[in-house]
């Protein structure tokens, strides 16, 4: 084998590994992903297509102005990216439990140039959030982390303005992968609307939307797909 073909290898098992160990500590605690392993999710996973940074904003429709909220942030992955797509005259609030994290992504921001990303320190259910202040919402492989997923599901939706998106991604390689089914139910008991599905039910987006009021924002154009079903794209 090639140096580059045992080091993706390395690199793999290594992962599976540590993920393992992680996922059985998990039962027992909540765990969030500590900041000495925060380098696992600055980087894109190379095994699915779903959880990458460029696709996930991609499909937000996200418009110069909006407020975003990244709940869960980490160093920015995401953070960095619908920061420079919704422009000076938008917002993100990029929310964490962990100060290494946010200290990371104050690096990040400054390294890039950004000024509209604001950093907030604390959790879902410390309510922090406001009403009605965001336009999209992130939850990147975060969900499972958190105790109380119902309130924190509620919490969201009441931070939505009317016609906003909550955005969920779920992939089996982290320690809190919450099934397709699972997440569906406790974001619809919490009053959203499913609206779209990227991906398979081992690495996948959602969509919900909050309705009523203004809005929908436009999503990216799906040719055919009805708007008022939720949509399967398989990758």
């Amino acid at each position: 084998m090639t140096t580059s073909a045992n080091l993706f290898i390395g690199t793999a098992l290594a992962l599976l590994v540590i993920t393992a160990l992680w996922r059985l500590a998990s039962r027992r605690h909540s765990l969030p992903c500590p900041v000495w392993l925060r380098w696992m999710v600055e980087l894109d996973n190379p095994f699915t297509k779903t959880n990458r940074a460029a696709f996930i904003v991609e499909q937000l429709g996200l418009e110069p102005g909006m407020s975003v909220l990244d709940a869960g942030c980490g160093p920015g992955r995401l953070t960095i990216p619908v920061a420079e797509r919704i422009g000076p005259s938008g917002r993100v609030v990029a929310m964490d439990l962990q100060s290494g994290m946010l200290a990371r992504l104050a690096e990040r921001t400054k390294a890039a140039g950004l000024t509209n990303v604001e950093r907030l320190h604390a959790g879902l259910g410390d309510g922090m959030l406001g009403h009605e202040r965001f336009d999209r919402v992130l939850l990147v492989t975060v969900l499972g982390e958190i105790p109380n997923q119902a309130a924190a599901l509620r919490e969201l939706f009441e931070a939505l303005r009317p016609g906003g998106i909550l955005s969920v991604t779920e992939v089996i390689f982290d320690p809190h992968f919450q099934p397709r089914g699972r997440l569906t139910a406790l974001a619809v008991a919490a009053g959203f609307h499913e609206r779209a599905f990227f991906g398979h039910r081992l690495a996948y987006v959602m969509h919900f939307e909050k309705t009523g009021g203004r809005g929908p924002f436009p999503l990216p154009d799906r040719g055919s797909a009805a708007v008022d079903r939720p949509e399967i794209i398989f990758q």
